[in-house]
């Protein structure tokens, strides 16, 4: 496993002096040495006449960021040599036409693994058509037997961003052991698994959580005590240099378009880290984009080998 001691460049750098002893936690490096990794167990598969993994996705509606993740997931598979499937429907589609498509993609031997992008939109229940996918395709992580799973620490897909947070932290050498960690945003997708998979009795683990929301008092004082703060609520820029201590390991899930007359496209990309005035107090930071997004897609790829595999193994 390689570390990544990234020197920032002077363009993001408020104080160079102040963070030099900051190290950026590159996910888009990271997820790079992961996809290469699988690359070559794909190239040797390939030699040895073997199954391709195959990963499909369906994608409803025309929502950008959802566009963006999923042109990002076929573009990994691409570059990996998995085989890929892109499914769209208008946003109008009815819950009985997806759930028959699920249905059909859980029979097709063919496929290893598939996703349902969320958000879906409102006339369709997320958590009717969650629990249709088979849970041995299930490479999102999303399914309850998946989820039970990772409570019981049994075998099975764990959640893709958790996931791929916790292999940023384990492949960047972050000291977990023993550490408080608070976490912004009791989300089914992120903050609540990735809670309980910190304070397993696994390395990257054995952290004391602590898990925050909407209605937490007195948060600032909370998060102003954490040896890691991962901020997972949706809100740009809502984690200030006041809420961190130094010497912190801060992690950024967020990703927020934000108007910005400044970019040809009108808009930037925010995550939920004040990054200019929280980097210089932090010993690692994840930055927005480039850090926890391509891990999640890298993850993402490890499930859908895996189930691959556990299909081989199953015959």
């Amino acid at each position: 496993m390689i570390s990544y001691p990234y020197l920032i460049p002077i363009s993001e750098c408020v104080s160079l002096e102040k963070k030099v002893n900051m190290q950026l936690l590159d996910g888009k490096a990271t997820a790079a040495e992961i996809k290469l990794e699988l690359r070559q167990v794909v190239l040797k598969r390939k030699e040895e006449g073997k199954k391709i993994p195959h990963l499909a996705a369906v994608l409803v509606g025309n929502d950008g960021g959802s566009m963006t993740y999923v042109n990002a997931k076929v573009k990994a598979c691409d570059e990996i040599g998995f085989e890929s499937t892109l499914i769209r429907y208008d946003e109008t589609v009815s819950e009985e036409i997806l759930l028959r498509k699920i249905d059909s993609l859980n029979k097709d031997k063919s496929i290893d693994g598939f996703i349902v992008q969320l958000p879906l939109p409102k006339h369709i229940d997320e958590l009717k058509v969650t629990q249709a996918i088979d849970a041995r395709k299930d490479v999102d992580g999303f399914h309850p037997i998946n989820l039970g799973n990772m409570v019981l620490n049994l075998p099975g897909f764990l959640p893709a961003t958790p996931a791929g947070i916790v292999e940023l932290l384990k492949r960047n050498n972050v000291e977990t052991e023993g550490k408080s960690c608070v976490i912004i945003g009791r989300s089914n997708i992120v903050g609540t698994p990735l809670s309980i998979m910190l304070g397993r009795n696994k390395s990257p683990g054995n952290c004391t959580v602590t898990l925050t929301h909407s209605r937490t008092k007195n948060l600032s004082e909370i998060t102003s005590k954490a040896d890691i703060i991962v901020a997972a609520i949706g809100k740009p820029e809502f984690v200030t240099a006041d809420m961190v201590k130094n010497g912190a390991v801060v992690v950024d899930v967020g990703t927020t378009r934000v108007e910005d007359a400044s970019k040809a496209r009108g808009w930037a990309l925010k995550g939920d880290v004040k990054f200019d005035e929280v980097a210089p107090k932090c010993s690692y930071i994840s930055p927005v984009p480039g850090g926890v997004g391509p891990m999640t897609i890298a993850s993402l790829m490890m499930n859908t080998l895996h189930a691959m595999e556990l299909k081989e193994n199953n015959k």
